[in-house]
């Protein structure tokens, strides 16, 4: 939201590329809630009121503020956006935006009528038939009390997913706009502070609140400023600029802008990486461990990040090192042969059951390096002289939980029940009977919160409507009247698999919203007779038809099957999301292969 001070005068939305205006429009289905920050024009050496008398750049506007965008504020009227215009501005010396408020949120039709309420009462106040002192006088009131309205009002209990700059660049050159955030008035509090560069085009840029609340108290009112750096005389247009709540399909994935996704587990060559020496060569008594990168290795398996090995050396003889240092136990499926490394990260995959694409590999060889790079472009490849800043990488910051540190148990038993299987005489069902099989359902409590959010970042192959909840929509989604959570335990005669799913069904249709679950259970049949459990729960007392949510994707789409094979059916599609329907005069669905215990 704008100050009233807007000139009258109208440029066409015609003025720009058709390509430029199709990117302003892509916000519109990504913003679900967001600030009506008041923007206006300010000074970067602003001395008011001494500077207006002193100040040889001193230009007064309609309202008797200093003037700082030449030609003021050029309107472009445009419907299919959230803001419903874009900002034409040519920048003088120390111009700058600013603005104040709170983390207020409003829908993307009170924030409509806010605008254009804003709008209708700069117009007014301009056109009305008015001394011009007096006019200047009523216009500056105007923008006062809407500027104390925005820091008045009460800031939303859940914050916001980040903050969003839409610019067009029109020019040949890239331009730098330093984005400063701080809390109103006070002058010692810590402040954010970023350098986004815009090129040549359209910018989208999309800064993590939780990157903010690192250095800024949100909960207060603050102010926001957007500087441009020598821009003098430059023009740039500016949509959406707002603090945002996205809708849940987006929350890590907005226009031109992806998020890091954290490893599932990390691939480590051994003869100078692991250990100093070449074990071949120097044998193991002239080796030195690396002591260094074990640290890497203990501090990344508590959070949940796995290990395995993909080294050219004797089986028999690694094995025998990494036990005489007593680090073998977490090494998963250590891959130790002549064989291409790339075969080595496609077995390790393959064992663990989870994408390559989530794998990172270190070695110390650029040769073994541009191998598995060209093999498998999406695996994150890495100089063993960088193993050191593996801790600090946005790809290893992840929720540590008491799931995350026992995961590498977890898949050494799974590991065990694989052996099991192997020599099991009998079909697959029976031999799932044996394993007694058990899921404990309970609600989304503030105790299993992190895991939760944890297992919305980490899950892609059986996350069934790709939604990536921050914490504090899950915190929301908790105190919801009108939703159920079902938080999923799983256990078996080999151990426990802590925590592998979670459900969110809107109860009034009824219709299974979320469904997401660890990969560790996949073909367990554990999905199948969960969904069973929701329709003796939501159907049957009732007979009503049950309703699924199902966004398709490469990675969902053989564990999707789970639907088609309990005999749900689609009904609708729109945009990629499928509407299923379990109708009420269908048989219910059993198994009875597993035991499903308490009721969330």
């Amino acid at each position: 939201m704008y100050e009233s001070e807007i000139n009258d005068r109208l440029e066409s939305i015609d003025t720009l590329p058709p390509s430029i205006v199709k990117r302003f429009e892509e916000l519109t289905s990504l913003v679900e809630f967001r600030t009506a920050l008041p923007w206006g024009e300010h000074c970067t050496e602003c001395a008011w009121p001494t500077c207006y008398t002193t100040c040889e750049l001193y230009d007064p506007r309609t309202d008797g503020g200093c003037r700082l965008f030449i030609d003021g504020m050029t309107r472009i009227d445009i419907d299919e956006v959230v803001r419903p215009y874009i900002l034409k501005l040519r920048f003088k010396r120390w111009g700058k935006l600013w603005a104040i408020g709170t983390l207020a949120r409003y829908s993307r039709e009170e924030s409509l009528r806010k605008e254009k309420r804003n709008m209708m009462i700069g117009a007014l106040a301009r056109s009305a038939p008015l001394p011009q002192q007096l006019k200047s006088k009523v216009l500056g009131k105007a923008a006062y009390l809407r500027r104390c309205q925005a820091e008045k009002a009460s800031a939303a209990h859940v914050f916001p997913d980040c903050f969003l700059i839409e610019c067009y660049n029109p020019n040949e050159r890239p331009i730098d706009l330093t984005v400063s955030i701080r809390v109103r008035g006070d002058a010692h509090a810590r402040s954010f502070q970023r350098v986004i560069q815009t090129a040549p085009g359209f910018c989208f840029e999309r800064i993590a609140a939780s990157d903010i609340l690192q250095q800024v108290d949100l909960t207060q009112p603050f102010e926001v400023e957007i500087v441009p750096n020598e821009a003098d005389g430059t023009v740039l247009y500016f949509g959406f600029m707002d603090f945002a709540w996205l809708y849940p399909k987006v929350k890590v994935v907005e226009p031109s802008v992806e998020m890091a996704k954290p490893w599932k587990c990390i691939v480590w060559d051994l003869d100078n990486t692991l250990w100093q020496g070449t074990l071949v060569e120097d044998g193991r008594d002239r080796l030195k461990l690396r002591h260094d990168i074990v640290e890497v290795i203990k501090e990344t398996d508590r959070r949940g990040i796995l290990h395995s090995v993909a080294s050219k050396n004797n089986h028999a003889d690694t094995i025998q090192v990494l036990q005489m240092w007593g680090i073998d136990k977490y090494f998963l499926y250590p891959q130790i042969s002549w064989d291409p490394k790339s075969h080595s990260i496609a077995r390790i995959a393959q064992l663990l059951n989870i994408g390559v694409e989530s794998l990172a590999f270190v070695d110390d060889q650029p040769f073994e390096r541009e191998e598995v790079r060209n093999a498998f472009p999406k695996v994150t490849v890495l100089d063993a002289t960088d193993a050191e800043g593996i801790l600090s990488r946005p790809e290893c910051q992840v929720p540590i939980t008491e799931e995350s540190q026992q995961r590498r148990v977890m898949y050494q038993q799974e590991k065990e029940r694989r052996v099991v299987q192997e020599s099991f005489e009998g079909d697959y069902t029976k031999f799932l009977q044996e394993c007694g099989i058990e899921l404990i359902l309970t609600k989304l409590t503030g105790e299993n919160l992190e895991r939760v959010y944890e297992l919305a970042q980490r899950t892609n192959q059986m996350n069934f409507s790709g939604s990536r909840y921050p914490r504090e929509q899950l915190a929301e989604i908790q105190q919801s009247k009108d939703h159920e959570t079902f938080v999923i335990r799983c256990a078996d005669r080999f151990g426990s698999y802590g925590i592998v799913g979670f459900a969110l069904v809107d109860a009034r249709e009824p219709r299974l919203l979320d469904l997401m679950f660890s990969c560790r259970i996949q073909g367990k049949r554990v999905e199948h007779a969960f969904l069973g459990y929701l329709l003796g729960k939501f159907s049957r007392p009732e007979r009503r038809d049950f309703f699924a949510n199902y966004r398709k994707t490469k990675k969902n789409e053989k564990p999707g099957k789970v639907f088609e094979e309990i005999g749900f059916e689609c009904v609708d599609e729109r945009d990629g999301l499928l509407s299923l329907k379990y109708p009420k005069a269908q048989a219910l669905f059993q198994e009875n292969i597993i035991r499903i215990h308490g009721d969330a």
